[in-house]
């Protein structure tokens, strides 16, 4: 069975170009019409070991490195062919699309597939079954920013198209691409983030390793319902593929921040946590102390935006101080807990949102650290806290690194993937999660520090790929 997901007509003829590396073919479909995109002939200095002479000439060559870096790594014996084109994409000074690709048909239960009732891309299909499945379509449609550092979009900053990654402060075109063409050969899901709707009723194979931590089933098992619910679980949502699990003790850095309740054991527990960028650092073994929130006395002293009243002083002294945030800047609010003489500071976010975001801010008097969490787990960290006297909560949590969990990782070592509060559509479910380090290149985002790699022991795209039948 398959399923044509989308394809554009175009008026221009489509050029191809093409080369074989290693164990697999790529070919890049130009599909610009004369003038514009590859076949733009504004002159252009050779750069970063791009010997193109002409604006379209240096893109292709960029194309060309990242279809030679996926062609060296992947194995396959049909070729990969990429229809490409440069269009406007949204674009503004604070935020730009810089490219986007995926497959252009997929297809299930053909003889060869490893799994059946499961949607595969077609450069993968193509793989499986040793030929091209529908040699009338390419297997990927990539689109790229053509507007990307003309005014009003990313101003003076367009992609780098040197072939050495010193790429300064500008989008480095190959990291982008090799991001974009892992989309394409399978790195997503076709089943809808937001809705949770099964494509034509038919779960991706990626379904079959997106696992939810805190219901235990995988996406093809579940409702559409649960699906759209789990797909903003940040810090619940994992790969459970073993080639995954396996790879990211060697890839991933071990060691993360998490704050984690020790007792008692009826809510003993890791919470995700956003940084700061004040105080003193997480470590390890960590603080570890006695929980105590900061209560509402009027005028609103429980957000500990003034000196804290002598009952929320009494209670915090010697304890890790649980605060909301609000009204005022976190700097402030860290510095009175720290004079009414907390250890610690947890500030429990406001407003629904996760992954928690970092505290912001300076001042070097705090010395005492302090972490953000989201406001449903400060709500419930508040609800454990409800049964205390005034200055015992008998909750015993500890800030630090966990050497134990690797950054990018839940505590059994399953990669945790992309689930934001709220949704994002295009970016939830079908990358990394930001916690991943070093920074991956599968992740929602471009970093500046990726190094042209998709597999270990620098990355983790690959062993994905892998666990889904590459």
């Amino acid at each position: 069975m398959k399923l044509l997901l989308a394809i554009a007509t175009l008026s221009a003829a489509l050029l191809a170009t093409s080369a074989s590396w290693g164990a697999a073919t790529i070919t890049i479909v130009n599909g610009d019409p004369p003038g514009t995109g590859f076949n733009d002939s504004t002159p252009a200095t050779p750069v970063g070991g791009n010997t193109g002479t002409t604006l379209g000439a240096q893109r292709l060559n960029v194309f060309q490195a990242a279809a030679s870096k996926w062609g060296a790594t992947l194995d396959s014996s049909v070729p990969i062919r990429v229809l490409a084109t440069w269009d406007a994409l949204p674009c503004t000074d604070s935020a730009a699309v810089l490219g986007s690709a995926g497959a252009l048909e997929v297809f299930a239960d053909f003889p060869e597939a490893p799994q059946r009732n499961a949607w595969f891309g077609k450069a993968q299909t193509n793989k499986l079954i040793g030929s091209d499945a529908d040699p009338t379509t390419p297997d990927l449609r990539a689109r790229f920013n053509v507007n990307l550092g003309q005014p009003g979009c990313f101003s003076g900053s367009p992609f780098y198209l040197g072939l050495d990654n010193h790429h300064g402060s500008n989008p480095d075109l190959v990291t982008v691409l090799l991001h974009e063409f892992a989309h394409g050969l399978g790195f997503q899901t076709y089943t809808d983030d937001q809705t949770g709707e099964l494509l034509a009723g038919i779960p991706s194979i990626w379904d079959y390793f997106l696992l939810d931590t805190s219901t235990g089933k995988v996406w093809k098992d579940m409702s559409n319902a649960e699906r759209a619910a789990s797909a903003v679980k940040s810090g619940k949502l994992v790969w459970s593929g073993v080639q995954v699990t396996s790879a990211a003790v060697t890839v991933l850095q071990a060691g993360t921040p998490i704050l984690t309740i020790l007792s008692p054991p009826e809510v003993a527990g890791v919470i995700q946590v956003g940084t700061a960028a004040f105080g003193q650092p997480l470590n390890t073994p960590g603080l570890t102390g006695e929980v105590m929130p900061v209560v509402d006395t009027p005028p609103d002293l429980g957000l500990a935006c003034e000196p804290l009243s002598a009952l929320n002083a009494l209670a915090v002294k010697g304890k890790i101080a649980v605060v909301d945030r609000g009204t005022c800047t976190f700097v402030v609010k860290v510095r009175n807990l720290q004079d009414a003489g907390a250890i610690g500071a947890i500030v429990a976010d406001n407003a629904v949102g996760a992954p928690p975001p970092g505290l912001g801010g300076s001042d070097p008097r705090i010395a005492i650290p302090a972490v953000r969490i989201t406001r449903e787990d400060g709500q419930a960290l508040k609800d454990a806290l409800a049964k205390r006297t005034r200055t015992h909560s008998g909750l015993l949590a500890n800030l630090g690194v966990n050497l134990a969990v690797r950054a990018g990782t839940d505590a059994l070592g399953r990669v945790l993937m992309y689930a934001p509060r709220p949704n994002q559509p295009g970016s939830s479910v079908s990358h990394y999660d930001t916690s991943a380090t070093p920074n991956q290149l599968m992740e929602p985002a471009i970093n500046a520090d990726l190094r042209h790699a998709v597999q270990p022991p620098v990355d983790l795209t690959l062993p994905l790929l892998h666990d889904i039948g590459w």
